[in-house]
């Protein structure tokens, strides 16, 4: 079977000599509008955007990676779900009916092993921007360097409690393709095929004795879901309204398969906060519990309303 998409991509050169990968325009799903966190609902439900001045509720950012793996993989194979890594910065929420195109620069030389990626919709905002890279010897990506510019967080209220090198055991997961995946991702992998931007036989359980591993593989962009499909909560004040402001998926040991046991480990790696947020970042290590190597690394930079906070100082936000 091809280690090819079933999708339309235009390649060009630039001024700079760099192949430019550009996807066709895609109308992405929001598959979170029953999603529960700490026992209530969520950024994705249309109240509890509304109540945020938000124009809609979003999608979920790592919705949109899927639109880079047929870019990627046209650059750098089966190599992608093997040791490939997505790292992104969120501009802009999507709202169901929006539409996004998704573009991978890289430089002219055979076999490069960094890129740029971007996303936009049809009037040019961006939506995302960021790195895609191959490993394990790859340049810096777009949260290592967001990262290194951490400075003092500053006083915080609402992730007050958290503190960097806070570690968390939550146990052993595995995704099946039938079954939901907890209140925080109330749907299969099976319903995500249904609507997923970028389908590829790899993914189904019919074209997984033709993929190069023999196994039905875990699509890049629910790497996530799997990653947060279990565990306890960090301590977080809540009621509180958070949404994902920067994620990576860094595929170390992959690819990650379809019901594979996974042992998970957490760890706090930063604070900070905005005009409207406080925030912290994670990194979940899955350790394939049948090889007791580590197969993917997920780091996420978390953000929290302030206003969404009933015990913030008011005097406080901006």
């Amino acid at each position: 079977m091809e280690t090819t998409f079933p999708t339309e991509i235009d390649i060009g050169v630039d001024d700079a000599g760099r192949r430019v990968l550009t996807g066709p325009w895609r109308s992405p799903a929001q598959m979170l509008a029953d999603q529960v966190v700490e026992g209530h609902s969520s950024v994705h439900d249309e109240a509890e955007a509304a109540a945020l001045g938000l124009t809609g509720a979003p999608i979920e950012g790592p919705t949109h990676f899927s639109q880079f793996d047929p870019l990627a993989v046209a650059v750098w194979g089966r190599d992608w779900f093997e040791r490939g890594c997505i790292s992104s910065h969120f501009r802009t929420m999507v709202v169901e009916g929006e539409r996004v195109q998704a573009s991978l620069v890289v430089p002219g030389e055979p076999s490069p092993s960094t890129g740029r990626i971007e996303a936009h919709k049809e009037d040019g905002t961006p939506v995302l921007t960021g790195t895609a890279s191959i490993g394990p010897h790859r340049p810096p990506t777009e949260l290592d360097e967001r990262r290194s510019r951490l400075g003092d967080p500053g006083e915080l209220f609402v992730v007050d409690r958290l503190e960097v090198g806070m570690r968390r055991d939550d146990g052993v997961v595995s995704m099946t393709h039938d079954d939901a995946n907890g209140d925080g991702y109330p749907f299969s992998l099976a319903d995500k095929l249904d609507r997923i931007t970028e389908p590829h036989p790899w993914y189904t359980s019919g074209g997984a004795g033709a993929s190069p591993w023999g196994r039905q593989i875990v699509p890049v962009e629910m790497i996530s879901v799997l990653a947060n499909k279990s565990g306890g909560r960090w301590p977080v004040r809540q009621p509180a309204m958070g949404l994902f402001l920067d994620l990576e998926i860094r595929l170390v040991d992959g690819p990650v398969f379809v019901g594979q046991e996974y042992h998970l480990e957490r760890e706090v790696i930063g604070l900070g906060q905005s005009r409207r947020t406080e925030s912290y970042w994670t990194r979940t290590t899955l350790t394939d519990t049948s090889t007791d190597r580590v197969t993917a690394e997920i780091v996420l930079h978390s953000g929290v309303f302030k206003e969404s906070y009933p015990n913030y100082p008011r005097e406080r936000l901006g």
